[in-house]
């Protein structure tokens, strides 16, 4: 199944408001929730139309660490990324898109979520991204995380899953395989994940929402 037929395909658009529903219900109950096709299907094929006709120049080696601690290690992740910034059309949907579940979750679970960053993330054969978490309690002003799949046709033995980690650390992970459309939202510091590697090149948007941490000295986010 390529982009062009997840976009026209014969299925209903998603209640929205059902889809922020459901990802509120969970994040309170569980702290994770997994929505496979939770956005518009044309918003989801002109993002994956973008991710393929952005230049491979404008995509950087991805770090590890934040701000002046930030460094490249390619032993922790060997993903490329790009951030959005909303240049076209499908990014500035995909932005709205956000900015109204932030919107929608502030309401109903009362988050005080201020702000949403993403980058595109492109995996090449063989890429991976060990297991992490995204903010370390106390230390950053992540608090949830999402993942948007953009990869049509993935099958099982492409590889690539996200494992997705319980959050006292025991039991076995979720596993999340990134079929286009598919949506993970999931608590920031809670819950360690790791990216196995895949056998094709494997795209996603990742994105967080973030708490305003400014300070006298300092604008964070700074946007």
């Amino acid at each position: 199944m390529g982009e062009a037929l997840y976009r026209d395909g014969a299925a209903e658009p998603p209640d929205e408001d059902a889809v922020f529903e459901r990802i509120a219900t969970a994040l309170a109950d569980r702290g994770w929730c997994v929505v496979d096709e939770g956005l518009p299907p044309p918003l989801v094929g002109d993002l994956a139309d973008r991710v393929r006709q952005l230049s491979t120049a404008t995509f950087h080696t991805a770090s590890v660490g934040r701000d002046q601690d930030q460094m490249h290690n390619a032993f922790v992740r060997r993903d490329e990324i790009r951030w959005i910034e909303g240049e076209d059309a499908a990014e500035q949907a995909w932005l709205a898109w956000a900015g109204r579940l932030r919107s929608y979750l502030n309401r109903r679970l009362f988050l005080g979520l201020f702000s949403f960053e993403c980058h595109f993330a492109h995996y090449p054969p063989g890429a991976f991204y060990k297991r992490h978490v995204d903010a370390f309690r106390g230390e950053a002003n992540r608090i949830l995380t999402t993942v948007l799949y953009l990869n049509p046709g993935w099958a099982p033995d492409d590889g690539g899953e996200m494992l997705l980690y319980p959050e006292d650390g025991d039991g076995e992970p979720r596993r999340i395989r990134p079929e286009i459309g598919t949506l993970a939202v999931f608590l920031s510091e809670a819950f360690p994940h790791e990216v196995l590697p895949a056998r094709r090149d494997r795209y996603s948007i990742a994105g967080w929402f973030r708490l305003n941490a400014s300070t006298a000295e300092r604008v964070d986010p700074p946007c």
